[in-house]
């Protein structure tokens, strides 16, 4: 006669006897990944932006264990290639300032709003009083070449740059040539050039437009000998 405890070993007996029960290896795969994608499992795992910045660090980091290996003394050799590089392109920052966008001459020396020779010299000391020396020095390089158009030393031409206004009065004021493509240099510097004018710049542009309003033109044979004279000497002395 069997009991009830006898019962229970001979289920067990017939159960370790049957073949175990297996599921195929791509719906046990598929079942798989869709119990990992749940929402529970991903709940601390890196946002996009910090997976981003660990690709990056980890770039970097390879790219600078390749420059070590190739460069004498290793990493500490890169470190002062690097640092010589960094003081080489400082010095020249330092040396020649900001570089020139484009040409220094491109844009137009006057805005669409007609004003006076005196209307310029106005606004260029009311700027040097303040010490905005930018805009003084840009306002009277406008007042001096409005007041040779007033003049008529100059023709009244839209869109006439400081360089070509240089060049055409020194034409009709020959001793104040270089003077005058200095102070369009300074206004080019300062318009184009991205650099910031001093005092002293204002000053001898200032000095120039006193001068030119005093000096009275020559002739055109007068201004081709003086402006081949002039020509001729610096040949001479480069």
């Amino acid at each position: 006669m069997l009991r009830a405890g006898d019962t229970s070993v001979l289920s067990l007996a017939r159960s370790a006897d049957e073949p175990p029960l297996t599921i195929p290896r791509d719906p046990a795969r598929e079942a798989a990944r869709r119990e990992l994608s749940k929402r529970m499992y991903h709940e601390n795992d890196p946002s996009w932006f910090q997976r981003a910045l660990n690709a990056f660090w980890d770039w970097v980091d390879k790219l600078f264990n390749t420059a070590s290996s190739a460069t004498p003394g290793g990493p500490l050799g890169l470190v002062v290639v690097i640092a010589a590089v960094l003081l080489v392109v400082g010095a020249l920052w330092w040396r020649l300032g900001t570089p020139r966008r484009g040409p220094a001459s491109s844009a137009a020396l006057f805005d669409d709003r007609p004003r006076s020779a005196a209307d310029h010299r106005a606004a260029a000391e009311a700027h040097a009083a303040q010490g905005h020396w930018n805009q003084a020095v840009q306002e009277r390089m406008r007042a001096i070449v409005r007041s040779l158009e007033e003049r008529t030393l100059l023709d009244i031409r839209p869109g006439r740059t400081a360089d070509e206004a240089a060049a055409e009065a020194g034409r009709a004021l020959p001793s104040h040539t270089d003077r005058l493509r200095a102070a369009a240099r300074d206004f080019d510097d300062v318009t184009y050039g991205g650099r910031a004018a001093t005092e002293q710049s204002y000053h001898r542009i200032a000095g120039l437009d006193r001068d030119l309003e005093r000096t009275k033109p020559v002739l055109a044979a007068s201004a081709s000998s003086h402006s081949a004279a002039h020509n001729a000497r610096q040949g001479a002395a480069e």
